[in-house]
């Protein structure tokens, strides 16, 4: 049973409250809940497993080109979700509800686990990003394909007679503002909806809130101010039995994170990945997020399109515990794939640009030009840096631990890649 028992997830959503300025706690999320956006494409493309899939796609080379045949299908992609939750570095696994139920509830995977399941409660169309599709180019409308009784016990009407569940307790909600009224106030009264059924079946949701999936009118750099006075202004009339745990949102920089993240300790905020880009972008972006008040970070095609899925997640965490700096975590990231004999996507030079983004499911909006890492200190070719890491010693305490707290980062990054070879 999965139920309300205290996992890791509710240990640091109450310390962040309790000192939500000083504290160090980062909430890390996979979000692998795109077949509910992509459909064939959502697994990612076939890349590496670090073991082989029980039932690896077959196709036949007389149809298909390479090019074409290239993504994971779904007992692949199941596989891959095991991995991450067997490392038990994610705090939450962010699933669809027919994932839920073939992993949380029938096979039990979260059941003596430190990671949360969770599921997309709403699919909104704005998510819809099927191939030769054009709904993603119309204005978000409201839309759930999951029932909470189908997250909670694979059914359509549980059994309430105690706060265990076999399936997740968390669900994620999305809602997308598109400044139109009647669309907004729609999206609301669904959301309302929704908020006083898992009131009453004492289900936790997340609050996902989209930047406007068509023109707003509204200028780019004034995005933050709309979306964070949408969100206070949403959710002031909930009290906190119906209020969500943390909140999933665009990251538009230091001035409106601050402003988000300072205007109630209760309230945590949290940011979404966007697409790819190179490492470089998802490092910087986890660190930058962190440093001016958000508490969570939710990636999905960040993590499931790494090289290296499980060695991408943990240099996230040392980039939230401080222990690498973005540029550093990208090295020691290359330093990995190099060591398990794994082709980047980009060579490193490459890996460490700041790319434009886009923050949309269907990948048409772009946020920042390219900009180049220049006169860095750790800007060396990757034969050069892995052979430094290699030779390098760290601090250690008369046990023979290592001694973070005397450490320098190029002892930090030695320690990080022995580790992870």
């Amino acid at each position: 049973m999965i139920g309300m028992k205290t996992r890791l997830l509710d240990k640091k959503l109450a310390a962040i409250r309790a000192d939500p300025h000083s504290t160090r706690e980062f909430i890390l999320a996979d979000a692998k809940d795109a077949d509910m956006a992509f459909g064939v494409r959502a697994p990612g493309p076939r890349g590496y497993l670090a073991r082989p899939g029980a039932r690896p796609a077959q196709f036949s080379p007389e149809v298909w080109t390479r090019e074409e045949y290239g993504y994971r299908n779904l007992p692949e992609f199941l596989d891959i979700i095991r991995e991450v939750t067997h490392q038990g570095v994610v705090d939450i696994l962010l699933m669809s509800a027919y994932v839920n139920e073939q992993l949380t509830i029938k096979e039990g995977l979260f059941a003596d686990s430190p990671v949360t399941p969770a599921v997309r409660a709403n699919d909104t169309t704005d998510v819809w990003a099927v191939r030769h599709g054009c709904y993603t180019r119309e204005p978000s409308q409201p839309f759930r394909s999951a029932a909470i009784d189908h997250i909670q016990c694979g059914e359509i009407e549980c059994a309430r007679t105690t706060a265990d569940f076999p399936g997740a307790n968390l669900g994620l909600y999305s809602i997308t503002f598109v400044n139109e009224l009647a669309q907004d106030r729609e999206a609301l009264l669904w959301y309302k909806s929704f908020r006083e059924e898992a009131e009453r079946k004492q289900f936790r949701h997340f609050l996902e809130v989209f930047d406007p999936n068509v023109d707003s009118g509204i200028p780019p750099e004034k995005l933050g101010e709309f979306i964070n006075d949408n969100i206070i202004r949403t959710l002031a009339g909930v009290p906190e039995s119906g209020r969500p745990e943390f909140l999933k949102i665009v990251y538009h920089g230091p001035k409106a994170m601050e402003e988000l993240a300072q205007y109630d300790p209760k309230l945590v905020v949290g940011i979404l990945g966007g697409s790819a880009g190179t490492t470089y972008d998802a490092f910087k972006l986890i660190h930058d997020a962190q440093k001016y008040g958000a508490r969570v970070a939710l990636y999905g095609r960040k993590i499931n399109h790494a090289e290296h899925q499980l060695a991408f997640i943990e240099m996230l965490r040392l980039i939230t515990q401080g222990k690498l700096a973005p540029e550093e975590a990208v090295r020691a990231y290359h330093g990995v794939l190099q060591g398990k004999g794994i082709t980047p996507h980009r060579p490193l030079a490459e890996d460490l640009l700041t790319t434009g983004q886009a923050m949309s499911y269907d990948g048409r909006a772009t946020r920042r030009a390219t900009v180049e890492i220049r006169n860095y200190s750790l800007a060396r070719t990757k034969s050069e840096t892995v052979g430094q890491a290699a030779g390098t010693d760290w601090p250690k305490h008369p046990d023979g631990t290592p001694d973070f707290a005397q450490m320098n980062s190029a002892q930090r990054l030695a320690y990080d890649q022995a580790r992870l070879r």
